[in-house]
């Protein structure tokens, strides 16, 4: 056993309710906090499991606002805030991803409405204090433990007509979450069991969902990995990742969880050669590494058929430039001093969609 050193940890306060069909319970968890007239939060597409919702609750709501965006918009929240408002709610229920769970913490740390959560994708976001807003092109993070969902409902029924390609891309990006956990300033003996089992769950199961989508113990298995990962991602900082993840997403509108695929690769490479025992311990969990976790990854994403090249998604290659600047713009922790030229030549080659390789 390795010897532990000196470790803060801060358990989540947050509620899980986890299974499937368990969102039936949503009715007596609303009546658990003495609430009864919840706003319920969603995006245009997932309009009709509002609707499901509101009917789960007999119409017993304040409204439906559904216009959630990527990347939680200054001017959406300001507007659902005010729906909120007018409809006297008492609390905000959202269903979704990443984009409707962060409308939710929004509105929720701004008018102090409890927020219940329920999750459709494997963004791992409700599991933390974290939120992140774009106005005027720029994308800022903020933490506070008020912003955490109080509760969390995990269905997995939600996640069984996730498209297979959603779904690649959803675990991908939770197990970026763990994955940056491990070498986290202040990561921890616990959160590091937590990262690793939620890689592996992940990892395992991913393939077989892309292979038969309506695997009942694969979207399970999922759908626990990527909670764990999203403890992780609350419980500690972040580091190079999820900073340069943030820079494309905020800057460029590229989208949220493919930027996180892309990225991740190129990121745990450009740090390997500070951070060997997380190498190791995560080649233990990633399939088919030889002992290489970055092949791990690499074999992964191929299996799972995802896009490997940010231009895929309209990234232009006279961009990277700018990029780079934005990324090594504000000093923050990270295991290899974070240079400027070795991270645009990172950002060169999450654009043209290269395998990743740890040679910076």
């Amino acid at each position: 056993m390795d010897t532990i050193k000196n470790f803060v940890y801060t358990a989540s306060p947050s509620r899980v309710i986890f299974g499937s069909g368990t969102v039936t319970q949503l009715p007596v968890e609303l009546t658990r906090q003495n609430l009864s007239s919840p706003l319920i939060l969603t995006t245009p597409e997932q309009a009709s499991q509002a609707e499901s919702l509101s009917k789960i609750l007999n119409g017993n709501i304040a409204g439906i606002f559904s216009e959630a965006a990527m990347h939680t918009p200054l001017n959406v929240t300001n507007k659902a805030v005010e729906y909120a408002k007018s409809a006297n709610a008492d609390s905000v229920v959202s269903i979704g991803g990443g984009s409707t769970t962060g409308l939710g913490k929004a509105i929720s740390i701004r008018t102090g409405l409890p927020h219940i959560c329920i999750p459709t994708t494997y963004a791992g976001s409700e599991m933390t204090p974290i939120l992140g807003e774009t106005t005027e092109g720029r994308k800022t993070t903020r933490s506070d433990p008020k912003i955490l969902p109080g509760t969390v409902i995990y269905d997995v029924d939600f996640t069984m007509t996730l498209p297979v390609g959603l779904s690649a891309t959803s675990g991908v990006n939770a197990i970026a979450h763990a994955v940056e956990a491990l070498y986290a300033q202040n990561t921890n003996p616990i959160i590091n069991l937590l990262a690793l089992e939620g890689i592996k769950a992940l990892a395992a199961s991913l393939p077989t969902i892309i292979a038969s989508p309506s695997d009942i113990t694969a979207r399970i298995n999922a759908q626990y990995g990527a909670w764990l990962c999203g403890v992780c991602l609350g419980s500690v900082g972040m580091a190079l990742h999820h900073k340069i993840c943030h820079t494309l997403g905020g800057s460029f509108a590229m989208p949220h969880a493919e930027t996180h695929t892309i990225v991740l690769p190129h990121a745990l490479a450009y740090n390997a050669p500070k951070i060997p025992e997380v190498m190791k311990k995560l080649a233990e969990v990633l399939p088919e590494s030889e002992g290489d976790a970055i092949r791990g990854l690499n074999v992964l994403l191929g299996k799972l058929g995802v896009k490997r090249g940010l231009r895929e998604f309209g990234f232009k290659e006279e961009d990277v430039d700018r990029a780079a600047d934005i990324a090594v713009g504000n000093p923050y922790w990270n295991p290899r001093p974070v240079e400027r030229e070795a991270i645009r030549e990172l950002i060169r080659r999450a654009v043209i969609g290269e395998d990743a390789k740890a040679n910076f």
